[in-house]
Order: structure tokens, then C-alpha cells, then sequence
């Protein structure tokens, strides 16, 4: 990760960061990996592909001249028993062309009847498809975007999959239902294969699970993947590796050991079947500890890894200490951060030009000469070179030390209150909430029903609940405070910790009137 006078990511960060890998090779190693791979890697490929170019047509005889009606139920017949095993070995072939040339089984797969669903973790990479050897080709959940991708369309097909979009909230809605009626259909439909952290993990930590797998309260097998191998080279995670470094370092050695292994069903009690949520935590932490890495909260939201407390989305990576970082080697000392700070809230309070402004505008505003760092700070906040200065202004203002933070909420619920009712709704909340920690919050609703008074949530509520609640609070004290000697350009150049107080070069300790 980036390091500079600001550090990138925020220090709070209990366990280690599982959206980052990296391949770490010695000299022998990258020496070995590019004799190897100049011979293994194009012949691998080649064999591998000419595979797939066979099974495509088989895969899509499975389903040929059947109705929708059809299509909705299970293949039974001569579609099943002539070309299951076909297609199984088919793709067997193409991962032991890859160097998987063996996987090794622990435990006892549970039949249809015990487990309508296995759920497997860590989940690593596409290589991880390699668990559906030892499953039978279980049907499995995929995004509806795969269906385009040649021949990997064409076999969630025959797999039957359940397809979502993760971009259409009626996709998700139909998927649950699918899944519900498969799960619960009592051995009619065949047993489903899930990956319930719903992205991919270097493997140190388990990332929070979603519920899909456990909505149903049906039992369920845990199966743990491992991969005992010196190198670490099948993941492919947020940042670091890329898919294509994945599948050289792999298609480079002479081959890659896997272990599948079934652990003992997990029968949900009547609480976790009334809460998929707890069921769901529950099954992570058995399996956490069965892998020995920590069970934590982490997800990716919207493709920014967070931890949750509270409901909230804690960035594992502030974008505020980034920004604070670039602002820094651009010259920006506390004097001129706070100046632009000034100008930015001018601005906003003026409501003459909106609280959108291009990454042009943003250069301006900040003083920045070069434009490119104004487009990088925008892609922090925003998905274009636009941005909503309110984020910055509050999220920056919140770690610089600059004003307490009392009166920072005091700007940012006359900011947000556009009605200037003294009250916010629930959106509005989300949205300053948002500004405040960086990142989107999709789930305040907790905090909401915590701070609101009668149906209302005032100013003085909503700091009476930020800084009273004790998981509020942490939120504050650790993610919308400066950190005490972090570096990070301060009031006076002096480092402001979570009491107001400063410290200067010598140590001494000096009261900040602006946290009164």
C-alpha cells in the first residue's frame, strides 16, 4: 500500500487488510517462472482452450430445443446422464492442463438430503472453480454479466445457474426467490454450491458472509480450499495481482496443489433460522477457526473495502488520508489546506454554483497546479472528474483538526438540511454520514433509530448519539478525529489527537481552543 507523510490507510484497522495480494518472488523464483512459463504457459493455454472450443457446443445442447417452462426445471434424462459426466470430465481436463493435476479430498461430501447448499470459503480467484470436481458440478450463483463471456456463458447454462446483477435491485429480488424455492424443494432441484464472502480474498481473514446461503435456514456443509503451495499464486483480490499475473504464476509451475475439505454439516438452531444474519455469522466464525485466520467484518461495498460498526462502512482505506497525502506532495502545508478548506466551504454556503465542481474547479479551489491530481482525488470520491465538495470539505476537515468537531457537525447538518427544517430525514443522514467517513452509507438506519426523538433527529440528537453511544463514539474517536502523530498536515503544524489537545515537536502538550 501507499505510504507517504499521510498514511493511506487508516491504522484502526484491527485485522490484517484481505483485499490486497501481492506474489511475492525471489530472484531464483521469477528466474525459474519465466524459463517455465515460455514452455508451460503457451501449451497450457493452447490445450486449455481448444478444450473449452469443444465443450461450448455440448454445453449448449443441454438446454437446445427446450421451452422456457423447460428450462425452469431440472434436466433429467438423457440430457443429464450422457452429457453430466461429459462436460465434468471436460473441465477436469482443462484444470489439470492448468497444473492441477491432483485435489486432494478431506471429509465427507454430505448428500442432497443433508445439505441442500455447500458453502465454500476462502474464495481466492476463478481458479476456485476447481471445487466443483469434487461436488459434481454443483449449481452455483453467478453474475448475469458472465452469461456474455464466451463459452463461460454457455456453461452456466448447462450448470443451471441462478444469475443476478448486482447493478438491478429486481434481479436480486428474483435471485432470492430462486434460491429459496432450490434450497427448500427438498431434494428436487440438485445441491448448490455458494461462496458466501461474495468476492474474492488474499485468504488472511474471512470477509464478512452474506446471508443468501442462509435465508432459507436450511443446513448447510462449510468446505474450506486450500492451496498448500510455496508460491501463493491462484489469488487475484481488489488490488495488487491481476487475473493474468494470476493464471501465468500458476500455468508457470510444474504444478499447484489444492485440498477440498468437507467439514461436518451445520444444523441452524431456531434463532439462526429466524435470523439469517446470525446463522450467516456464525457458519464464518466455525470456519474461520477451522482455517485459523480471524472472522471479521470486512465487505466490499460497491468496490470499496469497508468494515462495518454500527451499520456503518468504515473505509479499510480513507480516501481523506489520500487526498491529505496528495495535497501534501503537491506543496499544500497546513496554512494552505486550511485555506482551501476556507474556500471550499464559501462555496458550498453560497449555494450560487452548486456543490458539484469538475476537477478543474477542484484545482482551483484547492490551489492545485497540476490538474491530474485533482481528477485523482475525484476518483476517490466519485466514479467521474466530479465531485461533491460537502465530502471533501467535511471528511478533510475532520482528520486536518481544524475545527472541533462539534462545530463540524454543525456545518454539516446545515449543509444537509436542505429545507432547513432543524431536522434530517433518513436519507439525509446517509448522505452526511457519507461525507463525513468518505464513503457511500447505504445501512444508517441503525443509527437513525438511535439518535432520532420522537419520529425527529435534530442537530443536538445526532451529537448527543455520536458522542455518548459507545460504538458511535469509536466511529468518531477513530475515524473523524487526527490522529496523534500520524504525520498528516494539522492546525498550526502541530498534531491534533482525539482530546483537541496538541503536541508539538518537543512533546509539550498545548490546549486547542478550536475543539470547544
Amino acid at each position: 500500500m501507499e505510504k507517504d507523510d499521510c498514511h493511506s490507510a487508516s491504522t484502526h484497522n484491527e485485522y490484517p487488510h484481505p483485499f490486497i495480494h501481492n506474489v511475492k518472488l525471489t530472484r531464483a523464483q521469477r528466474i525459474r517462472g519465466i524459463i517455465l512459463g515460455s514452455v508451460l504457459f503457451p501449451l497450457r493455454i493452447t490445450l486449455g482452450t481448444l478444450l473449452f472450443l469443444i465443450m461450448w457446443p455440448l454445453a449448449r445442447l443441454r438446454l437446445a430445443g427446450l421451452s422456457e417452462e423447460e428450462c425452469s426445471r431440472p434436466v433429467t434424462g438423457w440430457r443429464c446422464w450422457l452429457l453430466h459426466p461429459i462436460i465434468w470430465f471436460l473441465s477436469r481436463a482443462v484444470f489439470f492442463f492448468l497444473g492441477f493435476m491432483w485435489v486432494k479430498v478431506k471429509g465427507r461430501r454430505a448428500n442432497l438430503k443433508e445439505a441442500p447448499v455447500l458453502v465454500v470459503a476462502p474464495h481466492s480467484g476463478f481458479l476456485d472453480m476447481v471445487v466443483l470436481f469434487p461436488t459434481q458440478l454443483a449449481t452455483v450463483v453467478s453474475r448475469s454479466e458472465n452469461t456474455n463471456i464466451p463459452v463461460i456463458g454457455a456453461l452456466l447454462e448447462f450448470n443451471q445457474s441462478v444469475m443476478v446483477s448486482r447493478k438491478d435491485p429486481e434481479s436480486r429480488k428474483k435471485a432470492v426467490g430462486q434460491l429459496a424455492e432450490r434450497l427448500t424443494s427438498n431434494g428436487y432441484w440438485p445441491q448448490m454450491l455458494m461462496f458466501p464472502e461474495g468476492t474474492t480474498t488474499n485468504g488472511s481473514a474471512l470477509i464478512k458472509f452474506k446471508p443468501g446461503a442462509f435465508l432459507s435456514g436450511v443446513p448447510v456443509q462449510p468446505v474450506l480450499l486450500h492451496y498448500p503451495n510455496k508460491l501463493d499464486t491462484v489469488r487475484w483480490t481488489y488490488k495488487g495481482t491481476t487475473w493474468i499475473e494470476a493464471l501465468w504464476h500458476t500455468a508457470s509451475q510444474l504444478y499447484t496443489n489444492v485440498t477440498v475439505e468437507f467439514l461436518p454439516v451445520y444444523n441452524p438452531s431456531q434463532e439462526e433460522k429466524n435470523d439469517p444474519n446470525l446463522y450467516a455469522d456464525n457458519v464464518q466464525k466455525l470456519m474461520a477457526e477451522a482455517l485459523g485466520v480471524p472472522a471479521t467484518d470486512y465487505v466490499m461495498e460497491g468496490r470499496v473495502p469497508v468494515s462495518k460498526l454500527g451499520g456503518l462502512s468504515l473505509p479499510l482505506e480513507s480516501p481523506v488520508r489520500k487526498t491529505l497525502s496528495l495535497l501534501h506532495r503537491n506543496g499544500l502545508g497546513a496554512s494552505e489546506v486550511e485555506a482551501a478548506l476556507d474556500r471550499m466551504i464559501d462555496r458550498c454556503q453560497s449555494g450560487a454554483q452548486g456543490f458539484k465542481a469538475s476537477a478543474e474547479e477542484l484545482a482551483a479551489i484547492l490551489g492545485l497546479t497540476d490538474r491530474q491530481t485533482a481528477v485523482t482525488i475525484c476518483g476517490l470520491y466519485s466514479k467521474d472528474e466530479t465531485v461533491d465538495l460537502r465530502q471533501i470539505y467535511l471528511s478533510v476537515a475532520a482528520l486536518s483538526g481544524f475545527v472541533s468537531f462539534k462545530s463540524l457537525l454543525h456545518t454539516a447538518f446545515t449543509l444537509f438540511d436542505g429545507d432547513g427544517r432543524g431536522s434530517l430525514r433518513a436519507e439525509e443522514l446517509s448522505d452526511l454520514m457519507g461525507a463525513l467517513l468518505g464513503v457511500p452509507q447505504h445501512n444508517t438506519a441503525e443509527l437513525y433509530t438511535e439518535a432520532s426523538s420522537q419520529g425527529r433527529l435534530t442537530e443536538d440528537d445526532l451529537l448527543r448519539a455520536l458522542t455518548s453511544h459507545p460504538t458511535y463514539q469509536r466511529v468518531v474517536n477513530e475515524h473523524l478525529q487526527p490522529e496523534e502523530g500520524s504525520g498528516c498536515p494539522m492546525a498550526n503544524g502541530k498534531a491534533v489527537n482525539n482530546n483537541g489537545n496538541m503536541h508539538d515537536s518537543n512533546g509539550s502538550l498545548h490546549y486547542n481552543k478550536k475543539m470547544e
